[in-house]
């Protein structure tokens, strides 16, 4: 799959499944604006790879949550690259608060990062899309718990609900322009969100059994199928969610 010529921005991707997403994106050809907040820093290893991209990277400090900074994101994308076809609303956080629990500031936080962010980014690459004529890719990575409840996770799970329902609503608007909305869908992904998890034996244990495949997700499993949703392969796939998650909504233990 060839991403030759074409411009991407991945909000949140200098870690977890973004810096992978930007890594098979890059690989692929396309020239990447990479958004971060935090964590400016890479291991060596991913420095030598993002390197390798030479003048086919940037990247822009800009908080998602934001509409001006969103703004800014494209504009500076545009400003280096000339062009904008694909982007992948990706940054998130969560607070593993319950509906009991949750402050006004922790809600108000998750959701202006998470659902806000991906609303006017969507609406602000939409428009730039249009303005050039010739379509493009906006992809979504939301969650299994767009659908599936985590209970003692409350407001994370509400901000991937609203990104379905955002995909949905989008990706027929959009579709008279040529510009496609997915989502994606992961399980259960070994990045540093879950570190806590990975580090503990017997609730890795509980996890992998909970897990038809028996693992979690590589964030390469999942960056792979950004790749061929931004391609032209995947040209007729829109206003839908990919589930990516080792078959984990469909176990059941039996009886």
């Amino acid at each position: 799959m060839s991403l030759q010529g074409k411009v991407a921005i991945v909000t949140g991707g200098n870690s977890g499944i973004g810096k992978s997403i930007v890594l098979a994106l890059g690989a692929a050809g396309a020239s990447v604006c990479v958004d971060y907040v935090v964590h400016q820093d890479v291991t060596e290893e991913e420095r030598v790879r993002v390197e390798a991209m030479r003048d086919r990277l940037i990247a822009v400090k800009a908080d998602v949550s934001q509409v001006a900074e969103v703004q800014k994101l494209v504009d500076e994308t545009l400003q280096a690259f000339g062009r904008l076809d694909i982007v992948v609303n990706n940054a998130g956080i969560e607070t593993r608060t319950s509906v009991l629990n949750t402050t006004e500031a922790e809600y108000d936080r998750v959701m202006d990062i998470n659902l806000k962010g991906a609303f006017f980014g969507t609406q602000i690459a939409a428009r730039q899309m249009i303005e050039q004529g010739e379509g493009g890719r906006i992809i979504n990575i939301s969650s299994i718990h767009e659908d599936w409840p985590m209970p003692g996770n409350t407001p994370y799970c509400l901000s991937k609900g609203g990104m379905r329902m955002l995909t949905r609503n989008a990706g027929v608007e959009l579709a008279p322009h040529g510009i496609t909305v997915v989502g994606v869908g992961p399980g259960a992904v070994a990045t540093p969100i879950n570190v806590e998890t990975m580090e503990d034996p017997q609730l890795m244990a509980q996890l992998n059994a909970a897990i038809p495949l028996g693992r979690m997700a590589r964030p390469e499993e999942i960056a792979n199928l950004v790749v061929w949703l931004a391609s032209d392969e995947a040209s007729y796939v829109t206003a839908t969610t990919v589930v990516v998650d080792g078959g984990m909504m469909q176990f059941s233990p039996g009886l």
